[in-house]
């Protein structure tokens, strides 16, 4: 029984000395992450109306919001009667070895803050880098995510993407689209180019500056090739490149121009 009081005794005298701490550490970080939410909502606001770019906007916002977040807890284990310059010696020393051990990670930091300084590409653009084709959803700290044409969701480390090649299709407004489409020999020429630059023009996605064009491309070994290249914004290309072929063949169809089949080829180069 002696012990027992003994030890309700000691447990009294704890909750004595570090309980109003405890409890005033956690209402400090309770009101903080209120704080910290409130400060980081009204600052996008801000950066909202100031019509900062999205991409610079999402990037900033999440970096502030991090350093926000370690202050807090930096206040609340100092209010726990922790030394705050020994817990900071700690930190830096246990920062530099989490630095050595997480050099790709800290690159794809570094990736993310010349992403952001260059802005070669922002939310909303169709690029291309890192063998991955897709549109930008989100330029994150270490990352950059980016949707595929298959709907997929790829993950891209920041350090490449500072590092590699990157084409933004995108940037300049509009794409062509680059088609091929071959009539037989006997065609005439003039005819079939004014049938395949028709159905470009008639195309309402197909842009006319700068304008649509065809051309003898190529002389095959059955078929007279042309190269059909409307311009298109970037959201439509696909939608143009497939029309194009369909409404190429429909028209050269009800013209009576020919279009040779594939064993025709075949048969030319076995005879």
């Amino acid at each position: 029984m002696e012990k027992a009081e003994e030890w309700i005794n000691y447990g009294l005298e704890l909750a004595k000395e570090f309980g109003p701490k405890l409890i005033t550490a956690l209402l400090i970080y309770l009101v903080g992450m209120w704080v910290i939410k409130r400060v980081v909502k009204g600052t996008r606001k801000v950066m909202s109306k100031s019509k900062y770019d999205e991409s610079l906007q999402r990037f900033l916002l999440n970096l502030f919001s991090w350093a926000l977040k370690v202050f807090l807890i930096i206040v609340v284990i100092s209010r726990l009667g922790v030394d705050v310059t020994t817990f900071a010696a700690v930190i830096a020393a246990a920062g530099l070895a989490v630095g050595l051990a997480l050099q790709g990670s800290l690159s794809n930091f570094a990736g993310g803050v010349l992403l952001m300084i260059f802005k070669p590409y922002q939310i909303g653009d169709l690029i291309e880098a890192q063998g991955v084709l897709g549109v930008v959803k989100e330029v994150e700290i270490f990352t950059t995510k980016l949707v595929t044409p298959q709907n997929k969701l790829a993950i891209v480390p920041n350090g490449a993407m500072a590092n590699g090649n990157i084409i933004n299709y995108t940037a300049e407004g509009r794409m062509r689209v680059d088609t091929v489409i071959g009539v037989g020999y006997g065609e005439d020429i003039k005819k079939t180019k004014e049938v395949l630059l028709n159905v470009l023009t008639s195309n309402p996605k197909v842009l006319q500056d700068p304008a649509p064009s065809v051309n003898v491309m190529e002389l095959a070994d059955s078929s007279v090739n042309f190269a059909v290249r409307p311009f298109c914004k970037p959201e439509d290309y696909w939608d143009v490149y497939f029309s194009t072929y369909e409404n190429c063949k429909l028209a050269l169809d009800a013209a009576g121009i020919e279009i040779p089949y594939p064993h025709q080829v075949e048969i030319h180069k076995n005879a």
